[in-house]
């Protein structure tokens, strides 16, 4: 059976989709890309599109995608099933590349889709907040670094897990940090199993 709110949901998402509000600014143009339904129970918040990501329209379809899906310890069809995990970056739309990796997501995503969007997703209950940027809008007591964020990951329980960016670039700091795979990935894995229904 729908809900009210249902469609407000689906009117909201069509609007993120068809949004140029930044595209003058876009190197590739807009693309906005993001997976919600209303049931939802775990919400994944990542930074913006990567260039792979942009070009196939799929959130998360490449390595950092795999690595993410391995350590929530879900399948493909579990993870691009939006009844169960929704897919909300901080920016819908790939931003271009800078010196050192893609450039940060546009704050007019945030400014204009973010507050109502969440509001239409009541069932979420676990939250995975990736990153510096989703870090710093969902966690109001975060440390004063990623890695000290992440660290303090049981303050922030059980409504929001902080992890590190998934991607490639990112394998330094978790040889560096081998507490992370042997502790926190763990509890993200039970949390997520708890959370959706058995496949």
């Amino acid at each position: 059976m729908d809900r009210p709110d249902d469609l407000a949901l689906t009117t909201l998402v069509a609007d993120i989709r068809a949004c140029r509000l930044c595209e003058p600014s876009l190197p590739h143009g807009a693309r906005p890309v993001i997976q919600v339904g209303s049931r939802a129970r775990v919400l994944v918040v990542g930074q913006a599109p990567g260039r792979r990501v942009h070009e196939s329209g799929v959130p998360f379809d490449d390595p950092s995608g795999d690595r993410l899906r391995l350590w929530m310890g879900v399948s493909r069809a579990q993870f691009y099933d939006p009844k169960q995990i929704a897919l909300v970056p901080m920016g819908f739309c790939y931003p271009g590349t800078g010196k050192s990796g893609d450039l940060p997501p546009r704050s007019e995503c945030t400014e204009s889709w973010r507050a109502p969007l969440l509001a239409l997703l009541p069932d979420v209950e676990f939250t995975l907040v990736i990153g510096q940027y989703a870090i710093g809008w969902h966690l109001a007591d975060r440390k004063k670094n990623l890695t000290e964020t992440v660290r303090a990951w049981r303050q922030y329980g059980p409504e929001y897990l902080p992890l590190p960016h998934p991607s490639p670039r990112n394998n330094r700091w978790l040889k560096n940090n081998g507490w992370f795979e042997a502790n926190v990935v763990p509890h993200l894995q039970q949390r997520v199993q708890a959370l959706l229904p058995t496949p």
